[in-house]
Parts: structure tokens; sequence; C-alpha cells
């Protein structure tokens, strides 16, 4: 992928400033910028230290953030194969046809499909009661992850981390993408502890440009220089909205976990800027991949946040605004060109 900045990256200062703000308003110390526009590099921005503290490692192309949910899109992408595979039948197949007894009480999601545990209408809570009946109602929550998580092991017999990494990671060459339970120099840890790399915690640790590359993988469906290295009609049944059609207007659409613009939402993530087809996945962190098709762009936002939110915050509001600068940036740059 070419990289154009000394031409562009002016053009993006205001949006590198607001993340630079946002990192130091959560009292975050890491951060970073990626935008792709047109299949090249635009912007590439790299702020702050790994942890805080002036001998902390500084963040650079090289380091590693944890994507937290992000790591959903690539639960997505299993899933989707799993489908095209017919390892799955269809997306509105019981669940429990592919779970084990001890996977999942049948009492309580006995009418759980795989679209709602991919679209956050399960109505499960972590303990595997019921909240509200299947596909009727959105809460977004880890009860359908953790069940997909145990599909995945079960349909491709390995689990979701040997599935990405021979499928996509070996194949595209990512090789600064990957499940880890051990701290290392490259990493921003977040103070926590992993038991395992089977992808089945949320330690997903990747780079600013291996996750704007995941995001260009998506935008291309799969086809990158020239290379159809995995099926297209996998990443057009991932982020296409697969919200049952029933649910409430008010209620947020999803295609498998990515959000979805199909018209401005106060409660999305996704800015009321942004063109429908519009996608997005957005971690705890604060990380961020946005898809624009409409304008063949890619943005990445890398933050490092603890603690909670501060007084004040809003993160709906914020993840809203980055997306809007990413798209004002964007038109900017094309007007200052002509």
């Amino acid at each position: 992928m070419q990289r154009n900045l000394n031409i562009h990256q002016h053009a993006f200062a205001e949006l590198n400033q607001y993340v630079s703000d946002t990192c130091k308003g959560v009292g975050a110390s890491a951060s970073s910028v990626l935008v792709i526009h047109n299949g090249t590099i635009v912007n590439e921005w790299y702020s702050g230290f790994h942890e805080h503290g002036k001998d902390s490692r500084k963040v650079d192309a090289e380091s590693q953030f944890n994507v937290a949910s992000v790591r959903k899109t690539y639960l997505a992408l299993a899933i989707s194969l799993a489908l095209c595979e017919k390892r799955i039948s269809s997306i509105d197949d019981l669940a429990v046809r592919y779970l084990n007894n001890a996977d999942i009480d049948e009492r309580s999601a006995g009418s759980t499909t795989i679209r709602h545990l991919l679209t956050h209408t399960h109505g499960l809570n972590s303990a595997g009661e019921t909240i509200f009946a299947a596909g009727t109602d959105w809460e977004y929550n880890n009860a359908g992850v953790n069940l997909l998580l145990r599909i995945v092991r079960n349909v491709f017999h390995k689990p979701l981390a040997r599935v990405v990494e021979e499928r996509l990671l070996v194949p595209y060459g990512l090789d600064r993408t990957g499940w880890r339970k051990e701290k290392s120099p490259e990493l921003v840890w977040p103070g926590e502890s992993y038991g395992g790399d089977t992808g089945e915690e949320a330690n997903l640790f990747v780079s600013t440009r291996e996750l704007a590359y995941w995001g260009y993988i998506n935008l291309m469906q799969g086809s990158v220089d020239g290379c159809q290295l995995l099926p297209k009609a996998v990443f057009e049944q991932a982020t296409a909205i697969a919200t049952p059609s029933m649910l409430d207007e008010s209620l947020p659409r999803n295609g498998f976990f990515w959000w979805v613009q199909d018209r401005p939402r106060p409660d999305s993530e996704i800015g009321e800027q942004l063109p429908l087809g519009s996608y997005q996945a957005l971690g705890l962190y604060g990380n961020a991949v946005l898809i624009i098709p409409e304008h063949q762009v890619v943005a990445v936002r890398m933050l490092n946040q603890t603690g909670g939110n501060p007084p004040g915050y809003n993160y709906i509001k914020d993840i809203q605004r980055f997306g809007n600068l990413v798209l004002e940036c964007v038109l900017d740059m094309n007007r200052q060109m002509l």
C-alpha cells in the first residue's frame, strides 16, 4: 500500500488534534490515527507512550494496542466463513444446533438463532438467563460472543485464534495481529492478565497499520493487490445489516457485530454525517476502525483508555465526532486537490 503523507497529512491536522485532546481527556497515555483513501495512506500519526511516565516506550508503528471489542469483527469473519463453507447452514439456524449440551441452556435459549447472537438481539445475559425474547430488543453484552466462540470451535474443530491465523493473518501477511497472553515491549499493555491465546479472551493486540489494513481488506471485500484470498461473499454478508427487520426503529442496526449506517440514529456509534453503508467497530479502550465505502476510506483510531469515563465524557458523542471529522478532512483534502 502506498503512503502519501507529505502532500496530504496537513489536511488531517484537526482530526489528529481531536484524538490528541480525547487522549488527554480520558486519561490515556497513547494514541494514533491512520487514514487510507483510495488505497493510499494519507494520514499516519502517533503520539504518547505505552504507559504514563517518560521512561515508557514511545508509541510508533510497531506498537500493538489491545483492541477489545473490535476483536468481534474477526469473530464475525469466522462465522461468515462458516456460513459460506456450509459449516453453518443458515444465519437463521437455532444456535443450539451447533452447541453442546454443556454450552447452553435450551430452556432459556431454545429460540435464539445465529442472527440474534451476531446482532445483540439474543436476549441473554452473562448467566445464560433470558432478559427479553430473542429478536424483540437489543442489548450490548458478551453473552452472544461467548456462544459464538464455542460455535466456531465446534464447526471448525479449532479455536478462533487458529481459524483467524490460518485464514486471514498468514494469507494477508498480518504479523502484528494476534491474541497475546504475555507482556512484551511492543504491546501497549492495559494492566490486565490473560490465561490463553486461543481467541476466547479479550486480548487481541493489533498495530495501527494492521487494524487499518484489516479495514481495507473489508473495504475491498477480500481482494488485495489483485488477489481474492477470501471469497467476496464472506465480507458482503458480514457487513450488511443483519438485525431482525421487525426490531424497533429506534434501536441500532448491526451487521455481523459491525455497526452499520442505514440512517442517522442518536445512539449509534456512527456519526450522522457519514453516508449510508458506512460501518464501524469500537473497543473498550477507545480503539476504532471505520470504513466509508462511498468515499473509499478506512480510518483507525487507537487509544489505551483505562479506568472508566471521566465526568462529562460521552463516548457515543466522541466516536460520532471522530467519524464526522474523518469525512470532513477527506472531503477537504479532495477540495484542495482540485
